[in-house]
């Protein structure tokens, strides 16, 4: 929930800052905990560090964030 929390601050600079957001849309939340995972789960900021594009980098790590989320969803 600390994620989808500060999704929904004002000014957080996160996707989940609209007012779907704000009404716990379920789509602009799952955005902001993909991105999240992607962040701070796998080595998406070591690869644009690289100088990889941020598409090609989220192709890189897909697969982890699949993983991570999946996991997620089965420890609920």
């Amino acid at each position: 929930m600390d994620i989808a929390e500060h999704a929904c601050l004002k000014y957080s600079g996160r996707v989940g800052r609209s007012a779907a957001a704000k009404s716990l849309d379920e789509g602009a939340i799952r955005l902001a905990v993909t991105a999240h995972v992607r962040h701070a789960e796998t080595h998406y900021d070591a690869l644009l560090a690289q100088g990889y594009d941020r598409w090609d980098a989220r192709a890189q790590v897909e697969g982890g964030v699949s993983r991570v989320l999946s996991q997620w969803e089965t420890q609920e």
